[in-house]
């Protein structure tokens, strides 16, 4: 069994459809199982957004301590900010922090209000991410998702999307990559290629992206096959049934691995950490074959 028959194996046993490019970041070795498909991208897009943001700030164009402030009104449910309670006063490179450490969809929004969508698509193509579709922020994918489950608000959607039938919920735009913010498993290991080769812009603002990916508290995914010594910095998505991950394994040794995981999962449910914790393995896999282990 070769090591993409290896990777479907692991997602089969899972009752998941996957995804998966890795490559070795120094030698351009790859190990891909259908990475050029155009998936959904959800909150990894918050890499693009983050990068342009650090980006503007090295370029003086915006100030990272310029202070914003998160309202009832800027609340969209979720981690972080979103479900603060009362009204919250950050700076911008807070708003970054929160964003990628625990994908802070509130954070993110305003972040892309004062960096621009415009900016963003443009910082996609300046990369030659020809693939890679940024229609809007975590604003516009909820705004979606109440629209197609005929939902007037985030407490009714919560009650309302239980009972939808499997085919109403297959069929939301927010799980249609030709419908919203999407890529290939290819271009978002290419992106963190560039990042992790300063590449992507000033080597300031590569490392300040890397340094973030570096805190995120979610580890049930890529982090979850590796041992304690090898360094993950990573950015997951999550939409219903679909659960996701890119980013760099770094081992002692020096060896650099950029991998993206995407899978799908056959029947609509939520908690299944056997996903996660399959996509770990087969990260795993792919880079052990990559190392030659």
């Amino acid at each position: 069994m070769n090591t993409e028959e290896r990777i479907i194996d692991l997602f089969d046993g899972a009752d998941v459809d996957a995804r998966l490019h890795a490559v070795d970041i120094e030698t351009g070795r790859e190990v891909a199982a259908r990475a050029d498909e155009q998936v959904v991208i959800a909150s990894m897009f918050k890499i693009l957004l983050v990068l342009e943001f650090s980006r503007q700030a090295e370029a003086g164009q915006v100030d990272p301590a310029e202070r914003v402030t998160v309202g009832r009104a800027d609340r969209l449910g979720g981690w972080g900010t979103a479900g603060c309670a009362d009204d919250a006063e950050l700076s911008l490179r807070d708003l970054a922090f929160f964003a990628m450490s625990v994908s802070d969809n509130t954070a993110a929004d305003l972040l892309m209000r004062r960096i621009g969508l415009d900016t963003v698509q443009l910082l996609a193509a300046e990369l030659g991410l020809e693939r890679t579709r940024i229609v809007g922020g975590p604003r516009q994918v909820l705004e979606t998702m109440l629209a197609d489950a005929d939902a007037r608000d985030p407490a009714e959607f919560a009650r309302v999307f239980p009972t939808l039938p499997l085919e109403r919920v297959r069929s939301m735009r927010v799980l249609d990559p030709a419908h919203t913010t999407s890529s290939t498993p290819r271009e978002m290991t290419r992106l963190l290629e560039m990042v992790w080769r300063d590449e992507a812009g000033p080597p300031r603002a590569c490392a300040a992206v890397r340094g973030l990916m570096g805190q995120q508290i979610f580890w049930t995914r890529i982090a979850s096959g590796f041992d304690a010594g090898v360094r993950i910095a990573a950015k997951t998505g999550t939409l219903p049934s679909l659960h996701m991950e890119c980013g760099v394994v770094e081992y002692p040794d020096g060896g650099r691995y950029a991998v993206s995981v995407f899978a799908r999962t056959r029947r609509l449910e939520t908690r299944r950490i056997d996903v996660d914790l399959a996509m770990g393995r087969a990260a795993r896999a792919a880079v052990d074959a990559l190392r030659g282990e």
